[in-house]
């Protein structure tokens, strides 16, 4: 191993990538009180420049929390160990699609047997991290369902509905600007650019993060890698240490694919595209068996606020010697799976940063500021996106 690069403290833990875990101290990591409908906090930490944990706890499950990590490739400088942030969200997304269409389904009489959900979500970064005038954004979604030929007419009506019924539809169809409070090295600190959350702040989680152990079980599953690479296409230009670089203007494309096996969970195969990565499996659940839509959806919308904190300060030459943030996510009850019978909404998403540096405050401001500009996932907050829809036949899609 290079000299330059960090521990792979992740392999070095010999935990698994995900688990579920009893959630210790409810006063730093229980939810906040729901507003809408389902309420989730999630608590993240850098143990690296690019891995990192989260500890993500739902008013859904009361009293259990799953612990997730995530990892960058080689074009962030990262080993590869975990899946990138991009990857939760899209697993998230296209898990909460295939539980809002199932549910529709089912109340037709219509069997989701054979049906496979393919996204593609795109996103693109351009501008200089220096000069300040890096920026992120996200493009609309592509969705593919493939069925049997007897079912595609039934889905193809379907499917829209399935889309709005959605929880994350009340983030990604109409601009939503995410909230912040700071602390730098334990003190609060007014915001530059950011806008603030309208109440206190949530105190850092600190080393209490570092103290989970799993629940008894075999979760090695959950989350795993292959080693493999994806499959290259012409979106990939970025390979091992592109997206370090000081001026950016690229394209991200994340594919996943998903079924339900025959258990009820739900298995998700992730390519990601540009940068080159690798492969990487999920499996997802509604029920607590493993991590449901919104708990992965609220880790990597953290974990990639977190990245681009640890990005900013080796492009800048900072030290930043830790990081962690709180962040509060709520979400309506889904229209269809729930039972609403309503468009899927939520509230601004609440991120309470603490940082530790020997740099000085304005630093830390301008790297939040930094760090939100150049978020993927905030900037698809911040959006307003459509998924564009296509359902095709089995063998229509096999044929492609």
């Amino acid at each position: 191993m290079p000299a330059t690069m960090p521990p792979n403290v992740l392999a070095e833990s010999g935990l698994p990538l995900a688990f579920a875990t009893m959630t210790p101290r409810l006063d730093t990591f229980g939810p906040p009180e729901p507003r809408l409908g389902t309420a989730l906090r999630a608590s993240v930490r850098s143990l690296t420049v690019m891995q990192k944990e989260a500890i993500v706890t739902s008013t859904r499950f009361p009293g259990r929390s799953w612990r997730l990590a995530s990892d960058e490739g080689a074009y962030l400088g990262g080993h590869d160990q975990a899946p990138p942030p991009l990857a939760f969200l899209s697993a998230g997304m296209v898990a909460s699609y295939f539980a809002e269409l199932s549910a529709l389904a089912e109340a037709r009489g219509v069997p989701m047997t054979g049906v496979e959900l393919v996204q593609d979500n795109f996103y693109w970064m351009r501008g200089s991290a220096l000069k300040g005038t890096m920026e992120a954004g996200a493009r609309d979604v592509n969705l593919e369902i493939r069925a049997p030929a007897t079912n595609v007419a039934t889905l193809r009506d379907l499917a829209p509905d399935a889309v709005a019924a959605s929880p994350l539809d009340g983030l990604m169809r109409a601009p939503v600007e995410s909230l912040f409070t700071l602390h730098h090295n334990g003190a609060p600190l007014g915001l530059l650019h950011a806008k603030p959350v309208d109440g206190p702040p949530v105190p850092d989680p600190g080393p209490a993060l570092g103290d989970l152990q799993p629940d008894p079980g075999d979760w090695s599953a959950l989350v795993r890698g292959t080693g493999e690479p994806a499959p290259r296409n012409e979106a990939t230009t970025t390979f091992a240490g592109g997206a370090l670089t000081e001026t950016q203007d690229r394209i991200l494309h994340v594919r996943v694919r998903a079924h339900r096996r025959s258990d009820g969970m739900l298995s998700i195969v992730l390519h990601l595209f540009n940068p080159a990565g690798t492969i990487f499996h999920f499996i997802s659940a509604q029920d607590g068996r493993a991590p449901d839509a919104e708990t992965l959806i609220c880790a990597g919308i953290g974990f990639c606020f977190m990245t681009q904190f640890g990005r900013y300060s080796k492009i800048a030459k900072k030290n930043l010697s830790s990081y962690r943030i709180v962040q509060d996510a709520h979400f309506s009850l889904a229209g269809a799976s729930d039972g609403t019978g309503a468009r899927g909404t939520a509230t601004p998403l609440e991120t309470h940063v603490h940082l530790h540096s020997s740099e000085n405050d304005d630093f830390a401001r301008t790297a939040l500021d930094t760090a939100e500009r150049t978020c993927f996932l905030h900037a698809f907050c911040r959006a307003s996106l459509k998924a564009r829809i296509r359902v095709t036949g089995t063998d229509e899609a096999n044929a492609a």
